[in-house]
């Protein structure tokens, strides 16, 4: 029985000391939140080589050198202290070596945050720009080009069908400016 113990103790151990290393990569997992947001939060994030990580709402943290469940305490801390959620339970995993890499999809142009998002498997059109906070006032929906090696497509939103178009790491989504007519 203490066999079993001092391993359980080992284990423990060696998850509660896993320190984040700077240039490596995480593995988040979110519980206690929205579906769709859990969609958009569980993800690999890179460390960057000063040791930041880039979070949704909460903008850039410091991961190097805390162990995942020091960093996992300080995003559930950040979430709660922005009043952004509640009550979330994350989970990291951490790998120093870098073999977790994150899958990204681009998307610029009118929408309310601009820039890379983690690709999610069998991710919509519709979910990667609302991913990025979904269109402004000034977003065109009806014209959102989806380029995707070397070529390009161009997609009405305001088509359930086209709203389902899966997208692929890589693709690059622009949302125009709509035109004088407000399209």
């Amino acid at each position: 029985m203490t066999k079993i113990i001092i391993v359980l103790l080992v284990l423990v151990q060696s998850v509660w000391a896993q320190s984040i290393q700077s240039g490596g990569a995480i593995q988040v997992s979110f519980q206690g939140i929205p579906a769709a947001e859990q969609q958009r939060l569980n993800a690999s994030y890179s460390v960057s080589s000063s040791g930041h990580i880039r979070m949704w709402q909460i903008g850039t943290l410091k991961a190097s050198g805390l162990s995942v469940n020091q960093l996992a305490v300080k995003i559930e801390n950040a979430y709660k202290a922005a009043e952004i959620y509640t009550d979330p339970t994350v989970q990291i995993i951490a790998d120093s070596s870098d073999t977790i890499t994150q899958q990204l999809v681009t998307v610029g142009g009118h929408v309310k945050a601009p820039g890379d998002r983690p690709y999610q498997r069998n991710m919509t059109l519709f979910q990667a720009v609302m991913a990025s906070g979904g269109p402004t006032a000034f977003g065109a929906v009806n014209r959102v080009t989806v380029f995707r090696n070397g070529k390009q497509a161009v997609y009405d939103m305001n088509r359930s069908e086209h709203k389902l178009i899966k997208v692929f790491p890589g693709d690059t989504i622009n949302v125009p400016q709509k035109n004088w007519r407000g399209q």
